[in-house]
């Protein structure tokens, strides 16, 4: 009896090496892009979809008239400073023809004055579901308040172009 469990525990031991060996085999198969852009990029997201799909209407007057790009930042946020030089070319490149805010929640002092911010801008609920992920970069439509694209930590300023290109031919 002793003899047959030593060897069901040795198989279930091979096996269980076996299977990691093809996890590890198979994660490192994906090619790096991938990687990246699975990372990155949570999803561009179908405006006719679920209301997760919208920061919950249509934002402030003030905000009208230009696809907004809204940026969950905090200083301590190593994401954050991965995408400010993207976010940076981003502004000088659709100065005047995009509008962008910064939803800062460094600290409790700052997440207090976003959140008054937030709610004058209409972004209230986008900042209530997002101030947990810095580095969380949204693109709206502010006549709906459509969420157009949704990033994490995504650096590559042609996924940021693409969408805002689209976004600008159709006003």
């Amino acid at each position: 009896m002793h003899k047959r469990a030593n060897l069901l525990l040795k198989i279930c031991l091979s096996s269980l090496v076996f299977t990691a060996s093809m996890v590890v085999t198979t994660s490192a198969s994906v090619s790096a892009t991938e990687a990246q852009s699975s990372i990155t990029k949570i999803a561009q997201v179908n405006p006719s979809t679920a209301t997760t799909n919208s920061v919950g209407g249509p934002l402030a007057k003030e905000l009208q008239g230009k696809p907004v790009v809204v940026d969950v930042f905090a200083t301590w946020c190593a994401g954050c400073k991965n995408i400010a030089p993207t976010l940076s070319q981003l502004k000088q490149q659709y100065s005047g023809k995009v509008n962008f805010v910064v939803l800062d929640v460094t600290d409790k002092a700052k997440l207090k004055q976003t959140e008054a911010m937030a709610q004058k801008l209409g972004l209230g609920k986008f900042l209530e579901a997002n101030k947990s992920k810095t580095s969380t970069v949204a693109i709206v439509d502010p006549a709906t308040g459509d969420i157009l694209a949704l990033y994490q930590n995504n650096s590559n300023k042609a996924d940021y172009t693409k969408i805002l290109e689209t976004a600008l031919a159709k006003k």
